[in-house]
């Protein structure tokens, strides 16, 4: 493949990965705290719980990063989010696995990637934030 053509792409897949990881971010906060998608295991749940904190800053971290807005903060808070999420939910009660596919922790540790690197290289021209100007 030629590299015009990869270097001409790399930015916009930036923007579709942001996108992409903002809107399944968003869906755990919106399940946990506006049963949207129904989750049986939330219902119920308290705001000011592990899981309903949690879901607070999935649902506002998600809808920032969706739309691309203060990208390179909230995505370095996502990333510690999601390392915590791993440690936390992952690590510390599944017995201390570090290998991802034994304690069920991939998306969580591929969330904390995913946004670091977002964190990292900014949000892609498909956001507010390049609307606004601000250089990545």
């Amino acid at each position: 493949m030629d590299n015009t053509c990869c270097a001409a792409w790399a930015p916009r897949l930036t923007s579709l990965i942001r996108i992409g990881s903002g809107y399944m971010l968003m869906l755990h906060g919106s399940a946990k705290l506006l049963g949207i998608p129904h989750a049986p295991m939330f219902d119920g749940l308290q705001l000011f719980s592990l899981y309903g904190i949690a879901g607070l800053i999935e649902l506002i971290a998600g809808v920032l990063l969706l739309i691309g807005l203060f990208t390179r903060p909230v995505a370095f808070i996502a990333s510690g989010f999601g390392a915590a999420a791993y440690l936390i939910g992952h690590v510390a009660t599944k017995g201390f696995f570090f290998i991802p596919m034994f304690n069920g922790g991939e998306a969580a540790l591929l969330f904390s990637f995913v946004f670091f690197l977002l964190f990292l290289h900014g949000p892609g021209p498909w956001s507010i934030d390049a609307m606004r100007g601000k250089k990545d």
